[in-house]
């Protein structure tokens, strides 16, 4: 059941918001252009995923599609009218662009609560690499992915070549992105490209599912596990056990913890 009355959502063009349960689904909304992304769909997707990250009531994010398609990458139209700048600016402007591109990637892997893409279609380039931005990815059956940049002569400029090796290996997506050929959801799940394949009338109700049995922790030990996690690969052991004392600290003292010790405490007492 749709819950759109809790918390006021911010306002958006190109991007849904619904409230379902602990989770907020926040939906692409293109659909006429698979959800391609423009630059206002990037400020909207910011702000979306800023207000749920700050909303106590949410507890997991849901990002997916309108329509057929997940998200077919950067808009090309978009493309074309970076090109027609003059040849001076063409470069200085791609990097003020890219800045932004990476902070709408940012606000998803930072998120300190729970996120699951649900990929409803082809999700090509950017798309993919949103995708892979997330904690967890559940496909509908039938989805397509593609890293598809090289075939516009590009890099993967989304975090794919960050998130790409960490679910498939270093050689597998060497393979994937040099080739940009197309994935179906389920070689995608035998590769662990996507973490679960659902029927495509199932997919929200599948996600919201997850993120009710990924959201049973306190939300400072989820937020704090969820970013010590995220530097593993990066970090030594020590620099993980330390991260990890800190956490611990800051975990001693919320109420959470103290209730949680109480309540086993009282449990016990009643059994003696």
């Amino acid at each position: 059941m749709k819950d759109n009355s809790a918390v006021s959502a911010p306002s958006a063009e190109f991007i849904e918001i619904e409230t379902r349960g602990v989770s907020a689904i926040i939906r692409l909304n293109r659909p006429e252009v698979r959800n391609a992304i423009n630059d206002q769909m990037r400020q909207e997707l910011v702000a979306a995923f800023e207000w749920a990250d700050r909303t106590p009531e949410v507890r997991a994010v849901i990002l997916t599609g309108a329509g057929k398609g997940f998200c077919s990458g950067g808009d090309i139209a978009g493309m074309r009218e970076r090109l027609n700048a003059p040849q001076g600016d063409v470069a200085f402007n791609g990097w003020k662009r890219q800045k932004q591109t990476h902070r709408g990637i940012a606000v998803i892997h930072g998120c300190t609560k729970p996120v699951i893409a649900a990929v409803n279609g082809a999700a090509f380039g950017l798309g993919l690499d949103m995708a892979m931005a997330c904690d967890f990815i559940v496909a509908a059956d039938g989805a397509k992915m593609s890293m598809s940049f090289l075939k516009r002569g590009l890099v993967s400029d989304g975090g794919g070549m960050y998130f790409l090796p960490r679910r498939v290996g270093l050689a597998r997506a060497k393979e994937l992105i040099l080739s940009g050929r197309v994935v179906l959801a389920d070689e995608a799940l035998s590769i662990g490209l996507v973490d679960r394949v659902t029927s495509p009338g199932d997919l929200i109700d599948t996600s919201c599912a997850w993120a009710e049995e990924l959201t049973q922790g306190a939300p400072a030990a989820v937020a704090l596990t969820k970013a010590i996690l995220d530097k593993t690969f990066e970090s030594s052991g020590d620099e993980v056990f330390a991260l990890g004392r800190q956490a611990q600290a800051i975990c001693y003292t919320t109420k959470e913890h103290r209730a949680s010790v109480e309540a086993f405490l009282d449990k016990a007492d009643r059994k003696t």
